[in-house]
């Protein structure tokens, strides 16, 4: 694919998730910016969705005679540059979105020239496959990373599908902490990443190794960041750099993320990275590291002694050891810009391959929507080699996904996010989708207001570090992650193949929705609060949210606003009954 299909495709993205939106409204088909408009044609979907057409788009100005000029429109940048009066945005947050916006497209191009055939795909491990994956459907310029050079780029997304090595650093006690669940010491953690030979060879490199805490670093972060920002500490000793890690790794879709592809049993590695990347500078906030073995531990005992998530399969890849490291001026100081304050720390997560049963297989949720090299749907073949129908693989699909996290929300008030990239869809040997694996826990995990007596005590009723939601806003979690940024395109990917109407797809969501009500009515109340049938949702625009929040250096990350009602597909549909959870 050329450059230009790349740079039609974004503009079509651009103009049918601001029309989405709400921040530009369209007239019959147009787009009147002042001086300049564009028409397009386009079709509506799930939650009041615009799909522009392809190849539909066209650029029409004023001419020097007074004629109109118009002409088919390529360029999203043109368009953003064309539209900021409308969208009452500044140039400086013009120019940012811009930078974002080019290096999606660059990104993009890379990936169409090296894009390969569903039949390629299909079998990959589940961190191979994250490689080909094309990024968020609905934020535009979801490969922003402000911060990565051309190289950068080259060598540390996951789409460069480039091993990398970790840095290894010690730091000194006290500018340092590792924490752990009860059963991980700080030195079970490191000699099993690191086994024993290299072990013993940074434990040379110390004259007193114990009074450090060992951690990886991400080798970008130590250039830019490390060698700069805590250039003192290096100095001094308290920070010591050991030297390559023995283990080769991939980036996952949020590039963070490190999957070990030498030891895959060994732990998968979250680290800072002092990037832009949709929406937020990609660092690991201070109480997220610490208290991360915490909730895991407290979410692991209700996991366990769950009948309906160990009925359910469901699989939770805990966060269970972690070192902070808090600048030791700037963490303190009042206003700090957290982009500066979030730069060294890690998390260590369980895993996949060991949960995974003979014959399963496993691949992130975010394949369902993947195109390979000729357009065609991975979803299809997926299909196609179960030897079900659409209708029943969808099915499967559904359940797998909603029945745990209807749970989880009603029974404790417990939510994760659930979008493509944080959940994992394990099929069994034949094909069909029979249970999901959630991950990105202290990130994303919210509790209701209300207090629920299932979950028992918070681990962080001293001291918050989950954030508490009414059940209306908790509900947005599973509605903007789940059914707004996969199962509505996935609904439109399905149809536009020919392989099942978007109304099957909304019935049978709606025939879970029912089975749960019926299956657990001691839950009424709950499920009248979350009101996920209702006639409408609120709107969180994720791209309006860049657009309003701008470039301004902030010292914390702000909620989205909303910004009106979207109405709910599931409302009017008609519910097709689901198998019973007995």
């Amino acid at each position: 694919m050329s450059w230009s299909r790349c740079s039609v495709e974004l503009l079509e993205k651009l103009i049918s998730q601001f029309c989405t939106e709400d921040l530009l409204r369209p007239v019959d088909g147009r787009l009147d910016l002042g001086g300049i408009s564009y028409g397009f044609e386009s079709t509506r979907g799930a939650f009041g969705s615009y799909r522009v057409r392809p190849g539909s788009v066209r650029r029409t100005i004023t001419g020097i005679l007074g004629n109109d000029e118009s002409e088919r429109a390529t360029d999203p940048v043109q368009f953003l540059v064309d539209a900021a009066q409308v969208l009452d945005i500044s140039g400086t947050t013009v120019a940012g979105y811009v930078s974002e916006l080019s290096n999606t497209l660059a990104a993009d191009a890379r990936m169409a020239a090296t894009a390969v055939l569903n039949k390629d795909l299909v079998g990959q491990d589940y961190w191979q496959l994250d490689g080909h994956l094309t990024g968020h459907p609905l934020l535009v310029a979801n490969k922003g990373r402000v911060g990565f050079s051309a190289d950068d780029s080259a060598r540390y997304t996951p789409e460069a599908r480039t091993p990398l090595r970790l840095v290894w650093l010690a730091v000194r006690r006290g500018l340092a902490e590792f924490r752990g669940t009860p059963d991980l010491s700080e030195h079970s953690v490191v000699g099993r990443e690191l086994g024993p030979v290299v072990l013993e060879e940074f434990r040379a490199k110390l004259v007193d190794p114990d009074s450090y805490v060992w951690l990886p670093c991400h080798p970008w972060q130590l250039d830019h960041v490390l060698r700069t920002q805590w250039a003192r500490e290096l100095a001094s000793g308290e920070i010591v750099v050991l030297g390559d890690g023995p283990d080769d790794y991939l980036p996952t879709q949020s590039i963070r993320t490190m999957v070990n592809v030498s030891q895959p049993l060994r732990y998968q590695v979250k680290l800072p990275l002092k990037i832009l990347n949709t929406s937020v500078y990609r660092g690991i906030p201070e109480h997220c590291s610490l208290a991360a073995p915490m909730v895991t531990q407290w979410l692991r005992g209700l996991w366990y002694r769950d009948e309906v998530l160990g009925r359910l399969g469901t699989e939770l890849l805990g966060e269970v050891a972690s070192v902070t490291v808090r600048h030791p001026q700037l963490s303190s100081a009042p206003g700090i810009p957290y982009q500066w304050t979030e730069t060294l720390g890690c998390i260590w997560r369980d895993p996949l391959q060991p949960r995974l049963q003979p014959g399963e297989t496993a691949w992130p949720l975010a394949a369902v929507l993947h195109r390979d090299a000729a357009g065609e749907p991975l979803v299809g073949v997926l299909i196609q080699q179960s030897g079900a129908d659409a209708d029943a693989w969808v099915a499967d699909l559904l359940s797998a996904l909603i029945r745990p996290l209807l749970h989880l929300m009603h029974h404790y008030g417990i939510t994760v996010n659930p979008h493509g990239e944080n959940l994992a869809v394990v099929c069994g040997p034949e094909g069909m989708p029979a249970r999901i694996v959630i991950k990105d826990i202290v990130d994303d995990v919210n509790l209701s207001t209300d207090p629920v007596s299932a979950r028992g005590l918070e681990p962080d009723s001293h001291d918050r570090v989950l954030p508490r939601k009414p059940w209306y806003v908790l509900r947005q979690y599973l509605v903007d992650a789940l059914y707004l940024g996969v199962l509505s395109p996935l609904a439109d990917l399905l149809s536009d193949s020919g392989l099942l109407d978007p109304d099957r797809l909304w019935g049978r969501l709606r025939g879970e929705l029912e089975l749960y009500a019926s299956t657990f009515p001691e839950h009424a109340d709950r499920l009248a609060a979350t009101a996920l049938l209702g006639e409408t949702f609120a709107r969180y625009p994720l791209n309006g949210y860049r657009l309003t929040l701008g470039y301004t250096d902030l010292d914390t990350r702000p909620p989205i606003p909303t910004t009106g009602r979207m109405p709910n597909p599931l409302h009017k549909a008609d519910a097709i009954p689901a198998r019973s959870w007995a």
